[in-house]
């Protein structure tokens, strides 16, 4: 059994997460897909067991928007074409996903996961061009066949935002059990109003996330691994 303080478990591109504690130790985001379809009906099954995700006095707040085939590409076109053009500056994202003010110990384990991920694509400090063309990929759903979209009603409040964390969490889970992979997106929220475009969001929706779903390659940007911090720094105990 693989000790989790070790890390995650080492990369297979097809594995299928067999137990829990697997696709736990197997999730990462990824970052280079192969163009494998992913069907409906696989989709609509991981959605389903996701959907058992708990929320307060069950809300299920959650809303999914799935794209495939041309719809896809003509979304992944579009946002890629705008943003390599104005860069994602002249998007205004509906809501603010991380601190508006940056302080340790947060700030240097953002700037780790930026060295480890550049450096591995041989992307030196500097080097922003080479930088842009990488975060462009998100835009592209770095080449994953079928892409979601996750959106949430407007008047909701925290405790709803709470309830979606756990719900996109159990899709990635599922995922891993059928031997999907996935990358979680902010950065897709950025391009909404693109999405609006070709998705039937309405104005009362707020885009929350995206997720590149598909099958991973076997490819040196998804061998990355993150630290995590062992549970004694972020845990207290009593009464054991």
């Amino acid at each position: 059994m693989h000790d989790p303080s070790k890390g995650a478990l080492p990369f297979q591109a097809g594995s299928v997460a067999r137990t829990v504690e697997e696709a736990l130790l197997s999730r990462r985001s990824i970052r280079a897909f192969r163009s494998d379809p992913v069907s409906r009906e696989t989709i609509e099954r991981i959605l389903s067991l996701a959907s058992r995700a708990p929320s307060g006095t069950n809300v299920q707040p959650w809303k999914v928007y799935a794209a495939a085939g041309e719809v896809r590409d003509r979304i992944a076109a579009e946002m890629h074409a705008e943003f390599m053009q104005h860069g994602e500056e002249h998007w205004k994202r509906q809501y603010e996903y991380y601190p508006t003010k940056w302080r340790d110990p947060y700030l240097a384990r953002r700037r780790k996961l930026g060295w480890d991920y550049y450096g591995l694509l041989g992307i030196g400090k500097g080097e922003r061009d080479k930088t842009k063309v990488q975060h462009g990929r998100n835009y592209v759903f770095f080449d994953a066949p079928a892409a979601l979209i996750f959106t949430i009603d407007d008047d909701f409040e925290k405790g709803s935002w709470l309830d979606y964390g756990m719900f996109v969490q159990s899709v990635m889970l599922a995922a891993r059990g059928l031997g999907l992979d996935t990358c979680p997106q902010a950065a897709i929220a950025s391009a909404h109003t693109v999405l609006r475009r070709h998705l039937p969001i309405p104005d009362s929706e707020i885009v929350i996330c995206g997720m590149s779903l598909g099958y991973a390659k076997d490819d040196g940007v998804n061998r990355l691994v993150t630290e995590r911090e062992p549970v004694a720094n972020f845990a207290k105990f009593a009464g054991f």
